[in-house]
């Protein structure tokens, strides 16, 4: 059976299919990849480039009785479309179920079933809104195999279409590669690094504020104001009523346009009402362009910049910048890219409108599976950690779920709480070290009785990974009954090659707990765990311990010297009675 990749992107949509060693893509009568845009007029339904065409403005969401790009709306629960109220589950549907019926309507290809597909996501959508998306697809009558993130899918389809794919394997083979994806709705970004075969994610970063529809609306704004200065057109002068929309697709295609001519003249007739000469005519050159949108190319570039210094990384540790998506064509992007990385590391795919969709495809036709590329770990009392998902793995598809139970114990319960910190490591892969830094996940606080004696408040942790990538953590205090409930959307995951390799995919060496020596990210909010996975003494506070068991405090029985310094340091002056850390209290120094 052909393997199917569906990106489902903000802007256009696209289906792909893998057949033996071709890739097969779907576009529209233009040769394009299909709007995400539906058009509700009457009892029709339309949708695609004729929908896109009756746009009244730039950017997303609803435009009278036309919706752009309703993955941005899903996560509402409705919203009125001409008057009428409307499910954005239903309006996505409505998308998916035409690109797949163009696709099945094509004879390019004879007895093509698309009921299943690996379908891409943005790297930032959140883990609710990945669900409705898989029930739109179901009601379009397409199961999600699986989620892939867009870039990770776009670097799968660069490095499996290599014309030495071996060779290109071995080039990059333990490299940093950074996928530079920008396109009409979002900027998203990964950092990859290959090991053995193994695509495994370092960290993402994706934004919807600088999406190429925001260029689109910044050049239209800007070109009327330009011209209304230049012929002396005063702001109160009226426009067409469906001038604005036209100006809209002029300025789109001069953008495209200016990306191979040095100047193009945008044209929209009729444009004003009541002149005598009521055409806007405009010349443009590529370098007006350019000064129009520099702030958002400046605030896209700075997110590259900002990524890898969060991780240590310069631009001079990238072995190669891969570039997709429409944005990735305008001069000024690729000349700001060869700043930053030089032109021989800059790649820009020929086939970024498809790259996406043509990777999804060959990740569907190798059944590569995700792996979870970081562990999730708890953190334990005195600052070490404890793996609960490790990395390596396998990501649930379809149907079902990753995940286990954890019995638990609360060291300090003084306070009434027991308190779980879920972290990450900031590196990939099953090796980390206990002073490697992490990042936080999530922080669950459940209530514990205050007076209960150390080890004697049991605690369990549920975790869990569903179909759509969101982990799930549940904790409960036994006594008290209390729940706390956690979820997170933004993992990092690895996908295998077809190379027979598999990194450390088969790595069975995966640490235990680790010893104390807990480092986090600069800036990230870090409680004293109380939670311990056995009863051992040491754990304890000394100065709760103390209450409890005086007796463990016998020098004879050589107890450990940070406990004992915790006690004498919350224990009262046995003279005074202040604190130890009062500056009143000048007893012992009173006695020498």
């Amino acid at each position: 059976m052909a393997g199917v990749g569906f990106d489902f992107g903000t802007t256009n949509s696209l289906i792909s299919i893998v057949q033996g060693d071709n890739v097969i893509s779907f576009h529209d009568d233009q040769g394009l990849p299909i709007p995400s845009v539906v058009c509700y007029e009457g009892t029709q339904t339309i949708v695609g480039r004729e929908a896109r065409e009756r746009l009244a403005q730039a950017g997303l969401g609803v435009q009278g009785n036309v919706v752009r790009s309703p993955k941005t709306l899903l996560g509402r629960e409705s919203v009125f479309v001409d008057g009428v109220e409307r499910n954005p589950v239903d309006i996505v549907r409505d998308v998916v179920r035409f690109v797949r019926d163009q696709a099945l309507g094509t004879r390019t290809v004879k007895n093509l079933t698309f009921d299943k597909a690996v379908v891409t996501i943005p790297v930032n959508m959140e883990g609710h809104r990945r669900a409705l998306l898989r029930d739109a697809f179901r009601m379009a009558g397409m199961n999600i195999v699986q989620f892939v993130h867009e870039p990770l899918a776009a670097l799968y389809g660069y490095l499996r279409t290599s014309e030495d794919f071996a060779a290109t394997l071995r080039r990059y083979d333990r490299q940093l590669i950074l996928v530079f994806d920008w396109g009409g709705g979002t900027l998203d970004l990964t950092l990859c690094r290959l090991v053995d075969g193994l695509l495994v994610q370092v960290v993402n970063d994706g934004t919807d504020e600088v999406g190429g529809d925001l260029f689109d609306d910044a050049l239209k704004n800007e070109v009327e104001k330009r011209f209304r200065e230049a012929k002396s057109i005063a702001e109160t002068a009226a426009v067409q009523s469906e001038a604005r929309p036209r100006l809209m697709h002029a300025c789109e295609r001069a953008k495209i346009d200016l990306s191979q001519r040095s100047r193009v003249n945008v044209y929209v007739p009729n444009f004003f009402r009541g002149l005598d000469d009521p055409d806007l005519e405009y010349p443009l050159p590529r370098e007006e362009l350019e000064s129009m949108v520099a702030e958002l190319i400046d605030k896209g570039m700075a997110r590259i910049e900002k990524l890898l210094e969060c991780q240590g990384y310069s631009t001079a540790s990238v072995a190669m910048c891969l570039t997709t998506g429409g944005m990735a064509n305008i001069p000024a992007i690729k000349a700001r890219l060869h700043e930053l990385f030089g032109p021989q590391r800059v790649h820009v795919s020929e086939r970024t409108a498809s790259l996406i969709s043509e990777g999804a495809a060959w990740v569907a036709h190798d059944d590569a599976r995700l792996h979870l590329a970081k562990s999730v770990e708890l953190v334990l009392a005195r600052n070490s950690y404890m793996p609960l998902l490790r990395a390596g793995l396998e990501m649930p598809q379809e149907g079902e779920t990753r995940g286990d139970n954890y019995n638990l114990y609360c060291v300090d319960p003084t306070d009434g709480y027991g308190k779980f910190q879920l972290m990450a490591p900031r590196k990939p892969g099953p090796k980390v070290l206990p002073n490697d830094m992490r990042r936080p996940l999530a922080n669950l606080v459940v209530p514990v009785d205050e007076k209960a004696a150390p080890f004697r408040e049991r605690l369990s942790l549920d975790v869990a990974i569903d179909e759509n990538l969101i982990f799930k953590a549940k904790a409960r205090s036994l006594n008290q009954r209390g729940v706390a409930e956690a979820e997170v959307h933004d993992l990092e995951f690895a996908l295998a090659l077809p190379t027979g390799n598999r990194g450390w995919l088969g790595e069975d060496s995966f640490p235990d707990t680790a010893e104390s020596g807990a480092h986090n990210e600069p800036g990230s909010l870090v409680m004293r765990s109380n939670i311990a996975a056995h009863e051992d003494p040491k754990l304890v506070p000394g100065e709760v311990l103390y209450r409890f068991d005086p007796t463990y405090f016998d020098l004879r029985h050589d107890p450990p010297q940070l406990q004992v310094d915790e006690r004498l340091y919350y224990a009262p002056c046995s003279i005074c009675g202040r604190p130890s850390n009062d500056p009143l209290c000048r007893c012992a120094s009173s006695l020498t």
